[in-house]
């Protein structure tokens, strides 16, 4: 393969890359600081509910997690980390709207996770013993964020699977 068409790939991998983990955890800091200001206006007058309200705090905290495992799956599979890298510029493009899908996921369902935790935050200042119902609220977002993580872990493997015939970029190019 051209030296400067495996350049071409490995930047757009790298790309799709810092995609999946820049826009986690940028979504995942949004979502924490919406979370916090609910948090903070409730421990003012409630302090013995720091346990269970850093529990709905940090909730939104794990997209950032998954955004990471994206990138570094990314880096794995394509060769990036064992320097064996040989990312043709189809599969670097792939990997590039591959990492932004998933980013985009992680951004939208953290933010809404914080908006989700800071109404549990206002559920258990008014009830503690609601917290069991109230994680449920935003542990729901949290589905959508884990079946991008999924989803995007699968289309990586898929992707870059070097078995003949088993790449899904390789099998269209062979049926043109």
């Amino acid at each position: 393969m051209d030296p400067l068409a495996v350049e071409i790939g490995r930047g757009l991998a790298i790309a799709g890359a810092g995609l999946a983990v820049g826009m986690g955890c940028a979504g995942s800091g949004k979502g924490i600081g919406v979370a916090s200001q609910a948090a903070t206006g409730v421990l003012s007058e409630k302090p013995n509910l720091f346990g269970q309200i850093l529990v709905l705090v940090a909730l939104p905290g794990t997209q950032g997690i998954y955004g990471f495992i994206t990138a570094i799956l990314i880096f794995m599979y394509s060769g990036l980390i064992n320097g064996t890298y040989m990312v043709a510029p189809n599969t670097g493009v792939a990997l590039l709207v591959l990492g932004f899908g998933v980013g985009l996921a992680l951004y939208t369902s953290a933010v809404w996770q914080g908006e989700a935790s800071a109404a549990s935050i206002s559920l258990v200042a008014r009830r503690a013993e609601e917290f069991g119902r109230a994680i449920l609220f935003p542990a729901l977002v949290e589905t959508y964020a884990v079946i991008a993580l999924l989803a995007g872990i699968l289309s990586i493997i898929w992707l870059t699977n070097q078995a003949p015939g088993t790449n899904i970029l390789q099998y269209i190019q062979a049926v043109q």
